[in-house]
C-alpha cells in the first residue's frame, strides 16, 4: 500500500481512501462513481448538515441513547463542519444517488472521525452519528434547514433593502416628469417617482409571497427516518431536533404534519422556487427597464446615466456599460432556469422518496444565493447613485404628440388624432399644432398640456 492511502472497509470490501482524508469508503465510492460536473454541495447545504448531526446528537443524550461523552463530541465536530472549517472534505458531486445518501455518510465519516479524535474513543458514522437518522428524512430536512436560513439571512434583507433604496430614490425624483411608455412608445406622462415607486411595489409583493411560502420550507421531516414511519428512532426524537434547530437559529421550524407527504415530495421547494422565479421576472423587468432609460448617450433614450463602473468595451475608448443591470438579467435567468430543473425534480417523488434531493438542494441554494448578491448590487450600485438627464426629459416631452390625449374630453378624439399626426409628420411641438388647429387659447392649452399635471390623473377641464 502507498504510503499517500490507508484501506478501510465498509459493508462492500475494502477501498483506497486518501491518508490524510477525513471522510472514509462510502464517501470515496461516492467520489469514483460520480465525477460528473465537478460542482460539490453548496456551503449552506454542508452547514446545515453540520447543525442536524449536533441538534440529533443532542437530542439523542437527552433521551439517553447515546453517552454524553460520545454526544459532546460529535456536537462539537458538526459544529465545525457547521462553521466551514472542513469544506473541502465534502467533495461528492451534486449530481449523485438521487436521496443524497453519498453526502449524508460523508457528512456521517467526516464527523465520526472528527469526534473520535476529540473523545479519543470510537465514534461510528452509522451507530453514532447517524443515529436515529436515515439519509431519507436527513437530506429532505437539510434542504428545508439551508434554504430556510439563506431566505431569512441573506434573500429577505437584501429585497428589503432594495425595496427602501426604490422607494427613497422614488421620492427624491417625484416632481420628475417624463415621457410614459407603453409597447416601446411615447405614451402618457409619469413621473420617475411613480415609475420608481411601481419598482418598490414589485419587490414589495414578492417579499410578501416569498414571507408566505416560507412556512412551508420550515416544516421539517426529521424523524421519519427511512419511509415516514420512524423505525429505529424515539418518538420523541424529531420534536426535539425540530426544536433545537429553530431555537439556535431563530427560525420558527415545526414538525411536518405528514412525514409520508414531506418525504415522498418536496412540493414546499418547488413553491419556494416558483415564487424565486417570479422576483427573477419581477428583478428582469426593473433590471432592463433601467437599460432602457441609461441607453444612449446620444442614439438612446438618454434619460438617466447610471454609475460608471468600469471600461465597457476593449476596442472603443470611453464606452461604459449597464454592467449591474447585465448581471442582473442573467441572475434571473439562471434561477428561471433553476425552477424549470426543480420542478422536474418536484415530480420525481416515487412512492416513498424523491430521488432528485441533490439536485434541488444545490439549484433552490443557488437562486437564493444569486437573487441576495443580484438585489443588493442592484440598490447599490445602479439604483442609489444614477442620475437623471433633465434637459433630455424635458426636451421629449416637449416633443411627445402623445400629450394630446389630454385634449380628448375638450375637442375630441378624431381632432386630437389629427393633430397629433400633424406634429409628428412635420416635428413641430403639440402646442404649435394645437394652437394652429383649435380655437383653445393658449393660456388653456398649456394648462390642459402641462405634463406634471398630467401625471396626476383625473380629467383635464
Amino acid at each position: 500500500m502507498s504510503d499517500k492511502f490507508r484501506i478501510v472497509k465498509d459493508s462492500m470490501g475494502d477501498m483506497k481512501v486518501p491518508v490524510d482524508a477525513l471522510y472514509g469508503a462510502q464517501t470515496q465510492r461516492a467520489i469514483e462513481n460520480f465525477p460528473i460536473s465537478g460542482i460539490p454541495m453548496p456551503r449552506g447545504f454542508i452547514e446545515a448538515m453540520g447543525l442536524i448531526k449536533g441538534a440529533a446528537a443532542k437530542a439523542n443524550a437527552d433521551l439517553k441513547l447515546i453517552d454524553a461523552q460520545k454526544a459532546n463530541a460529535i456536537i462539537e465536530a458538526a459544529n465545525a463542519v457547521a462553521q466551514g472549517k472542513h469544506d473541502a472534505s465534502f467533495p461528492i458531486d451534486v449530481f449523485q444517488t438521487g436521496s443524497g445518501t453519498s453526502t449524508n455518510m460523508n457528512a456521517n465519516e467526516v464527523i465520526a472521525e472528527l469526534a473520535t479524535r476529540i473523545a479519543k474513543s470510537p465514534i461510528h458514522p452509522n451507530d453514532d452519528v447517524n443515529m436515529s437518522q436515515s439519509s431519507n428524512d436527513v437530506i429532505p430536512t437539510a434542504i428545508h434547514v439551508s434554504a430556510s436560513i439563506a431566505l431569512h439571512r441573506d434573500l429577505l434583507p437584501a429585497l428589503k433593502h432594495l425595496q427602501e433604496t426604490l422607494e427613497k430614490r422614488a421620492n427624491e425624483l417625484k416632481e420628475v416628469v417624463k415621457t410614459g411608455r407603453t409597447h416601446l412608445m411615447d405614451a402618457m406622462p409619469v413621473t420617475l417617482g411613480q415609475e420608481l415607486g411601481g419598482y418598490a411595489a414589485q419587490i414589495a409583493a414578492n417579499i410578501a409571497q416569498l414571507t408566505a411560502v416560507s412556512k412551508g420550507i420550515e416544516a421539517l421531516v426529521i424523524g421519519g427516518t427511512a419511509v415516514g414511519t420512524g423505525i429505529n428512532a424515539h418518538p420523541e426524537f424529531g420534536q426535539r431536533v425540530t426544536k433545537e434547530l429553530a431555537q439556535k437559529q431563530h427560525i420558527a421550524f415545526t414538525e411536518s404534519t405528514n412525514r409520508f407527504a414531506s418525504m415522498s415530495s418536496q412540493d414546499a421547494a418547488v413553491a419556494l422556487s416558483g415564487q424565486l422565479k417570479t422576483t427573477a421576472v419581477s428583478l428582469m423587468k426593473i433590471a432592463n427597464d433601467l437599460r432602457w432609460m441609461n441607453s444612449g448617450p446620444l442614439a438612446g433614450l438618454g434619460e438617466i446615466a447610471l454609475p460608471s463602473l468600469q471600461p465597457g468595451s476593449s476596442i472603443m475608448p470611453g464606452k461604459v456599460n449597464p454592467v449591474i443591470p447585465e448581471a442582473m438579467t442573467m441572475i434571473c435567468a439562471q434561477v428561471i432556469g433553476n425552477d424549470t430543473a426543480i420542478t422536474i425534480g418536484g415530480q420525481s417523488g416515487n412512492f416513498q422518496l424523491n430521488v432528485m434531493l441533490p439536485m434541488i438542494a444545490h439549484n433552490l441554494l443557488q437562486s437564493l444565493q444569486i437573487l441576495s448578491q443580484g438585489a443588493r448590487l442592484l440598490a447599490d450600485k445602479a439604483i442609489a447613485g444614477f442620475t437623471v438627464n433633465q434637459a433630455r426629459l424635458e426636451e421629449q416631452l416637449s416633443r411627445n404628440p402623445i400629450l394630446v390625449t389630454a385634449l380628448n374630453t375638450v375637442i375630441g378624439y378624431e381632432l386630437g388624432a389629427k393633430i397629433a399626426k400633424t406634429a409628428y409628420a412635420k416635428g413641430l411641438p403639440l402646442m404649435d399644432v394645437a394652437k394652429e388647429m383649435t380655437d383653445l387659447s393658449e393660456e388653456h392649452l398649456k394648462q390642459l398640456l402641462d405634463p406634471a399635471l398630467l401625471t396626476k390623473g383625473g380629467i383635464p377641464k
